[in-house]
């Protein structure tokens, strides 16, 4: 039977967490309604996470970044060269083969340098076809990384590359909480069209059981986990204090990518703790926050949307390491919210770590009005822009500055 709808190629990197991978999976599911959607997926896929219903994968020689910052292999039979080499390959006969009328890549130009040399073939591939050509979209989260070196080179470069090959951006954001120009230092010389949709959530909701509450579980996670040992170890180390005066009990979910070392470490360690459980994971995190009596974790996108939709108090430590500073600046916003509690890493001795989670019990956050139809709003705004084309000077990056900001 022939697929009516109009064929879509998403590609997604996701390099440290696995938070790229799940926003895209919730935005695929979306778009899968109306698309023929096929998922370029190039870090490895952890086991257990569902691949939404209708959406396509091809799963690219899976490459991501160690904790300093460092290209690897996630596939130990094959080094970083032959896995970049295979990646093209794929990439351009999966853009060959499905003959997509949109073209969507998630955070490239404005991020993922180190990918440049496996998706620029693709977008000149997708510049050299015949009018009208595939759409070509960039898929942005709220908040971009600010502090790199050479920033202002790196934001140039990224404005530059999106004026020359992209139709739009989508930023899954709602204004009223982050804005592109607060984050992308060269946004004045941006000619392409911002899109803000609100933010993107997985198409299922949280499950909630109230009755559950008196458990006064205190949830502890870190996303995938790679770079969240040290979150997991200070909770280990304040939980003897907190049981003590609280009497509560604690949940730890480490990650599919906590290293195996510290996996079985942690595990140990649980074991010597009355009340204290390790799991590598949980089908519905945001489920799990709200049956919780609280919740502590970093504060990538995905999690802070969980904290927000599950309305339990929260303290977030947010990844701050390599010059990252994302989570921070989405932290202390929805800090200045009321939404959750802030803490910063260095600050996770034991006695201060139980001092924080014993005020987080008696935390009541406010309730957020903020978009949260990202989803769905991102496949409204593809399919108008296939409709009724792009208002734009003679081709991309050429002539003069139009920039055009709607909000789904």
């Amino acid at each position: 039977m022939t697929d009516a709808r109009a064929p879509l190629l998403f590609y997604c990197q996701h390099s440290l967490g696995m938070g790229h991978l799940v926003r895209s999976l919730a935005l695929a599911a979306s778009l899968a309604e109306r698309f023929r959607v096929v998922l370029l997926n190039g870090g490895k896929l952890p086991p257990r996470l569902a691949v939404p219903r209708g959406v396509e994968v091809v799963n690219l020689p899976p490459l991501g970044f160690d904790p300093e910052g460092r290209l690897v292999s996630r596939d130990g039979r094959r080094t970083v060269e032959r896995a970049r080499e295979l990646r093209r390959g794929l990439i351009m006969n999966a853009y060959r083969t499905l003959r997509p009328r949109v073209v969507l890549i998630e955070l490239f130009p404005f991020g993922r340098k180190k990918f440049a040399d496996e998706l620029l073939p693709l977008l000149e591939a997708a510049r050299a076809e015949a009018p009208p050509g595939p759409l070509v979209c960039c898929s942005l989260r709220d908040i971009l990384v600010g502090q790199r070196a050479e920033q202002q080179k790196h934001d140039a470069r990224a404005t530059e590359t999106a004026n020359r090959y992209f139709d739009a951006v989508l930023v899954h954001s709602d204004p009223a909480f982050a804005r592109l120009e607060e984050s992308l230092g060269s946004y004045g010389a941006l000619a392409v069209p911002v899109h803000y949709t609100g933010f993107v959530l997985p198409p299922q909701e949280a499950t909630r059981d109230s009755t559950t509450k008196g458990e006064r579980q205190i949830l502890i996670s870190a996303g995938g986990g790679l770079v969240g040992e040290a979150l997991f170890r200070a909770a280990v180390a304040a939980y003897p204090l907190l049981r003590e005066t609280e009497g509560v009990t604690m949940k730890i979910v480490a990650g599919p990518f906590l290293p195996e070392e510290t996996w079985r470490s942690l595990r140990e360690s649980a074991r010597r703790l009355r009340g204290l459980s390790i799991h590598r994971f949980v089908p519905d995190l945001c489920g799990e926050m709200g049956r919780s009596a609280a919740s502590v974790s970093q504060c990538g996108y995905n999690t802070a949307l969980d904290i927000i939709r599950a309305g339990v108090p929260a303290l977030v430590v947010p990844y701050a390491e390599g010059g990252e500073d994302e989570q921070m600046k989405r932290a202390r916003r929805l800090e200045r919210l009321g939404t959750l509690r802030v803490t910063e890493q260095r600050e996770l001795d034991a006695p201060r770590f139980a001092q924080e989670l014993r005020g987080l019990l008696t935390f009541r956050p406010r309730p957020s009005a903020l978009d949260m139809q990202g989803a769905r709003n991102s496949s409204r705004v593809i399919e108008s822009l296939l409709r009724t084309g792009i208002a734009r000077a003679d081709a991309r990056g050429r002539g003069a500055r139009s920039v055009k900001e709607v909000r789904a």
